[in-house]
């Protein structure tokens, strides 16, 4: 590997902003925010919104989208135009 080209990569915690379950591990993002671990370090806090914790397709709980309400807000937005 060229030396002085790669990100720092370093440990990092997830936190999932709607279960607050939070995990730790490698990654080159940074923050300001931080938070002491269980082994006693502390490491930069990264908040998201979605994680396999709370994501739909890991978690079983679908939700039911408005398809058609969708579709009838683009039609109105930028439906058929009379030229």
């Amino acid at each position: 590997m060229k030396q002085g080209i790669h990100p720092d990569y370093h440990p990092v915690v997830f936190q999932d902003q709607s279960t607050g379950k939070a995990f730790l591990t490698r990654s080159t993002a940074t923050s300001d925010r931080t938070v002491e671990w269980s082994d006693g370090n502390t490491y930069p806090l990264i908040a998201v919104d979605v994680t396999a914790d709370s994501h739909p397709f890991w978690t079983g709980n679908q939700r039911v989208m408005d398809t058609a309400g969708r579709v009838e807000k683009f039609n109105r937005r930028y439906g058929k135009r009379n030229r």
